[in-house]
């Protein structure tokens, strides 16, 4: 998850990608399974593809499990680890959203994932406008953020039982139920029939669906 703008006053309490410097929690590695799985049900092949995934931890676990189908891939966060920079179907971007992904071309990627960025983000609809913005003609945007609902589990999980990094939760700067999130996407460009936006992980999350017309 790459860190937002630092344009704020306030400094950042996270300090490098996701995976950087500690391993995954239980918890986390449950979260990004059902993460993929409703990344599939919206993208039942990525053979071919063009993908992008924005805020993708040091890891970029998801995108190592699909890497032999893709075309090619884009990824973006604070830091990266060295075989994924190495690699020659991968574009890797280090830096900070939105602006990292201003060297991604328009129109040029066939799915683009934001996968647990947003609600880290001071100005998170700066980047959904660049999501939209890269999105080729018949892509698909994927997006998922938690719930104020998740709010309550998160931090019970970081705070109390340390299931989960609690600098992680303190670094996030909102939490989003779909009528919150659904507008943001509008305003970014996504046309409203084109916008599937629901919650899943039993209410802990919004996962959001942005068709781009061909």
């Amino acid at each position: 998850m790459a860190m937002g703008s630092s344009s704020s006053a306030e400094t950042p309490r996270r300090t490098g990608a996701f995976e950087q410097h500690r391993a995954a929690s239980r918890t986390d590695r449950f979260g990004v399974w059902l993460s993929a799985r409703a990344l599939n049900r919206h993208v039942p092949t990525f053979a071919g593809k063009a993908v992008g995934d924005f805020g993708c931890g040091y890891e970029a676990r998801f995108i190592r499990s699909v890497l032999p189908e893709l075309e090619r891939a884009v990824l973006v966060d604070s830091a990266l680890a060295p075989d994924l920079k190495a690699h020659e179907r991968i574009t890797a971007i280090e830096g900070v959203l939105p602006d990292a992904l201003r060297a991604v071309d328009d129109a040029s990627l066939d799915v683009v994932l934001c996968i647990s960025v947003l609600e880290h983000l001071w100005e998170p609809l700066e980047t959904l406008v660049e999501l939209r913005r890269v999105v080729a003609p018949g892509g698909i945007c994927l997006i998922n953020v938690p719930t104020w609902r998740g709010k309550s589990f998160l931090e019970f999980s970081g705070f109390r039982l340390g299931f989960s990094p609690a600098e992680e939760m303190d670094d996030h700067k909102a939490y989003y139920d779909p009528r919150e999130l659904w507008p943001l996407l509008v305003r970014a460009g996504f046309l409203p029939h084109n916008i599937r936006c629901r919650r899943h992980k039993f209410g802990l999350n919004t996962f959001a669906a942005c068709r781009v017309d061909s």
